[in-house]
């Protein structure tokens, strides 16, 4: 399993008047998507999320997401590890993930991307 890099995780109020800023604080447009009752747009390393609270408080658990060449690869190397595979490995509308508890008590995301599989 490569780590190809880590996307950080903002809640917003108001995904509309927050992604200007982040678009141009990164350089980048926003890709946006929705995930249950969530509206998400990825932009640059930041994964901005607005949606009903109860959804959010869920999601705020989540440390970061970590972007991995093979999410497979990653539910093999993080069990034999010790970390507790907590939801996955699942498609997304952008690829596949998996929710992981580390021994330490952190929960993270490893996600693979569509164009990064074969």
């Amino acid at each position: 399993m490569d780590i190809l890099g880590a996307t950080l995780r903002v809640c917003v109020d108001d995904l509309e008047a927050a992604v200007p800023f982040y678009e141009r604080l990164a350089g980048a447009p926003a890709l946006r998507f929705g995930r249950g009752g969530v509206e998400v747009a990825a932009v640059g390393c930041f994964l901005l999320m607005s949606g009903p609270e109860s959804e959010l408080e869920v999601l705020r658990k989540v440390t970061a997401t970590i972007a991995v060449t093979d999410v497979d690869e990653a539910y093999k190397r993080l069990t034999e590890l010790g970390a507790d595979v907590l939801a996955g490995p699942l498609a997304t509308p952008v690829g596949r993930n998996l929710i992981a508890l580390h021994p330490d008590g952190s929960v993270y995301e490893y996600a693979e991307t569509a164009d990064r599989r074969p």
